[in-house]
């Protein structure tokens, strides 16, 4: 370092100057300035900037007392005199940059003073640059003045850092708060219609029970009464009985089915195969007649573990629903999608009657039907059957689209 003993600086107006700086938090910018312009005028140099030493031997500029217009400086510091500030870790003064080898200002700058911006850890993060168009010496003072200024700088520089890194740790807290906020609301939701599901079994074990009774009394009677010779208008009333009471019991099976927690008993399933197995019998059910069950299988073996009764019964009742749905020589495509490698999607597609969009979330729910001979329950069964399984049931209808039912299983590795 070359520089003459001192200049005879007055320190109030330093003084001033420092008292002036005011950093507050996330307002590095303007305080950084404040400090580049500082500089340039308490030691009387044409251009001091603040920069910040970057990754891969890069430095960005931070602040200016020059205008150097719009967008972020970066330049190349390896070799340079910036680049010697930062890898000595001391101040370097170059009153005639023709004189040395360190290496060249900028067009138009002969005289050089860097000054390294240090933390209290002692780490170099950036300099604080003087560059004069003219050459010149650099004295002990102004030197010093530099250095305090750049102490200023590094400290506010380590502080706006830590101040980012506590935001980023902030927001990721937020994040994480609100997932397992969420999860907790979930586990909390899942308690509660398990815990309404139990209270429910009971009172429907209780009460079907006591229904049931009675109710095979009557159907014996009803039964008793069709072996009779009645007349047109008896037999109608007889038979409209009989539908109601065959009702009645199918409710009550459906209430009990429902309520009672599922006992999966697992094997493991190819679904193409599975379904392959199905489709003649699920073509021969009565509603199916005069309409296309067209299936798509996957294009290789796709493998779950599941309960074959109960997927059976998940997937005849979703059928059904897409045949309901269609008029005589219309189609049903049935697909098997194992495209993620993580899970299968099995839809049951249908062109037919769209379900209204005020009415697609509460199908599922039990005892909601639009049917006028439907327990409500058939697809509020299936959705406890799929979840029991890991799995999720999904329904999307428009009048573009048609309805799709769409049950996705976790696949076997």
């Amino acid at each position: 370092m070359w520089f003459k003993e001192s200049r005879g600086l007055q320190q109030p107006q330093m003084l001033k100057i420092l008292s002036g700086l005011s950093y507050r938090t996330g307002e590095l910018s303007a305080y950084l300035q404040e400090i580049a312009c500082g500089v340039s005028s308490l030691i009387s140099v044409d251009w001091s900037v603040v920069t910040l030493c970057c990754e891969e031997g890069f430095d960005r500029i931070l602040a200016s007392n020059i205008d150097l217009g719009e967008g972020e400086q970066i330049y190349a510091l390896h070799g340079t005199l910036t680049g010697t500030v930062m890898q000595t870790g001391r101040s370097l003064v170059v009153p005639d940059v023709r004189d040395t080898n360190f290496g060249t200002p900028p067009d138009g700058y002969q005289a050089y003073l860097g000054i390294p911006l240090r933390t209290l850890q002692g780490e170099v993060i950036g300099t604080i640059c003087s560059f004069h168009k003219q050459p010149r010496q650099f004295f002990a003072d102004e030197v010093k003045i530099a250095e305090i200024f750049a102490e200023r700088a590094a400290t506010a520089i380590d502080n706006y850092q830590l101040y980012l890194q506590q935001q980023q740790f902030n927001q990721a807290l937020e994040v994480e708060v609100a997932k397992r906020t969420e999860e907790l609301r979930v586990a909390q939701v899942k308690l509660v219609a398990q815990e309404r599901l139990a209270a429910m079994g009971e009172f429907a074990a209780t009460i079907v029970h006591e229904i049931r009774n009675p109710l095979t009394t009557v159907m014996m009677g009803l039964s008793y009464f069709e072996r009779l010779d009645l007349d047109d208008s008896a037999r109608v009333r007889l038979e409209l009985a009989v539908g109601e009471a065959n009702r009645l019991k199918r409710l009550l099976s459906e209430i009990l089915q429902y309520s009672k927690p599922f006992v999966l008993q697992l094997t493991e399933l190819d679904i193409n195969e599975f379904i392959t197995d199905m489709l003649e019998s699920v073509c021969l059910l009565p509603e199916a007649q005069g309409r296309h069950i067209v299936f798509k299988p996957a294009k290789a073996a796709t493998w779950v573990r599941g309960d074959r009764d109960k997927l059976k019964q998940v997937f005849i009742n979703i059928v059904r629903n897409g045949i309901d749905a269609v008029d005589v020589g219309e189609t049903v495509t049935w697909t098997v999608d194992n495209s993620d490698p993580s899970q299968v999607c099995i839809q049951v597609h249908n062109g037919g009657q769209v379900i209204p969009s005020e009415i697609l979330p509460k199908v599922t729910e039990p005892f909601y039907t639009t049917k006028s001979c439907g327990t409500g329950l058939g697809l509020a069964i299936v959705k406890r059957i799929v979840e029991a399984h890991g799995g999720e049931l999904f329904i999307q209808s428009n009048a573009e689209a048609g309805t799709t039912v769409s049950v996705r299983l976790l696949r076997l590795n």
